[in-house]
């Protein structure tokens, strides 16, 4: 049955839904690979406001979770993606880590959640108080029992001085960290309060920094996440690291060549975009344990042109593309946000994701999917 989407155009286009989804490999172990999907909370829509600390529904927000454990994919908790500094404060974060943590033993899925300083939401702070911060938030998530993510630190932008001031906070958590985490370079376009990370706004002079904090501490550095939106550069990066330092890729317009790889390496995975794509990246991932990259390629290179469209700028509202996907595909009962973020997009932007997921058989059953996105453009007054 026909369904007219709106475009930017102020017009409306016909698109005929697909009637059967994409059937995905059962989960299985990935063997190839680490994969890691940064995922979304789920509002509590009764409670959420703008203007309020965030509320979470957390029934939902656990079993989303177990459904990305069930695809074979690891967690990486109270990320970009579970908008962090974007609608959850620390407080909410810190009981996010907790629980997911908790449900991660039990389900037997691997996890590792993020460490920052966004508690510090007062006046600009010292090197001394962004230190403390990180290593309040470093005991929440080794008390859980989690793998640390030590995230870009909006506060640490903000007062340090050059790149001395980020080698040596980096290399004081470092040195009492107990098990190796993984450093997280989040580029602008994501945050721009992170412009000029590492100590300056040239990327080769901010890259010889973040090189050297590795180098220093290579025993404590499980591997790196960038998320850049450079191929090239993370290519480049990815080649320099020390053995045993994995790459994380988080770039989310290239990843099926990041993640396959060359002659000389691959890069792993740490990436919003395989929260509403775990089905189809573990499916693609499986294909590569058994050496067919070719089926890799073929499952995840047509999901680009949605992931693009979900990260376009500005970027950092492409939280409200994934929540859209997540209960178009039945995985929540509405489309809310904390911090009302489910606002950020237009319609035109919302629809368009619609189509570009069922294109590539994202939705369990495209039928609720059509039923749900004609109600979303009821609400809107657009008669599909």
């Amino acid at each position: 049955m026909t369904i007219h989407l709106p475009d930017t155009s102020g017009g409306s286009r016909a698109y005929e839904p697909r009637q059967e989804p994409v059937v995905p490999a059962a989960g299985l172990p990935l063997r190839s690979r680490v994969v890691f999907s940064a995922a979304h909370v789920v509002a509590d829509p009764l409670r959420t406001s703008a203007d309020a600390p965030a509320a979470v529904d957390w029934d939902a927000t656990l079993a989303f979770r177990r459904h990305l454990w069930g695809h074979g994919l690891g967690v990486a908790e109270a990320m970009d993606t579970a908008q962090r500094g974007m609608g959850l404060d620390w407080p909410v974060a810190a009981e996010l880590i907790r629980r997911s943590s908790a449900e991660a033993r039990s389900a037997g899925g691997r996890i590792a959640c993020g460490v920052g300083t966004d508690q510090l939401t007062g006046p600009a702070a010292t090197l001394a108080e962004v230190t403390s911060a990180y290593e309040e938030q470093l005991a929440v998530v080794e008390a859980a029992g989690s793998q640390a993510i030590l995230m870009a630190s909006r506060a640490l932008a903000a007062v340090a001085k050059g790149p001395e001031d980020y080698l040596e906070v980096y290399g004081h958590l470092l040195r009492q960290c107990a098990d190796p985490v993984i450093l997280h370079w989040l580029g602008p376009m994501f945050d721009p309060a992170l412009a000029g990370y590492w100590g300056s706004d040239d990327l080769d002079a901010a890259t010889e920094t973040f090189l050297e904090v590795i180098a220093a501490h290579p025993d404590k550095v499980d591997g790196i996440k960038i998320s850049l939106l450079d191929a090239d550069r993370e290519v480049a990066l990815r080649r320099r690291l020390p053995e045993g330092v994995r790459c994380y890729t988080g770039d989310d317009f290239h990843y099926p060549e990041l993640i396959e790889g060359d002659e000389e390496g691959f890069s792993h995975a740490l990436l919003g975009i395989f929260d509403p794509l775990a089905p189809l990246a573990a499916s693609a991932v499986s294909a590569l344990d058994t050496g067919d990259a070719a089926g890799f390629r073929g499952l995840l290179d047509p999901t680009v042109g949605l992931s693009r469209h979900l990260f376009e700028a500005p970027t950092r509202f492409y939280k409200t593309g994934v929540v859209l996907l997540a209960w178009l595909a039945g995985h929540q009962e509405h489309f809310t946000m904390v911090g009302g973020l489910q606002s950020a997009r237009s319609l035109p932007h919302l629809a368009r994701a619609y189509e570009l997921a069922d294109q590539v058989g994202l939705f369990p059953d495209p039928a609720l999917a059509e039923v749900r996105m004609r109600g979303l453009l009821a609400v809107y007054g657009v008669d599909a």
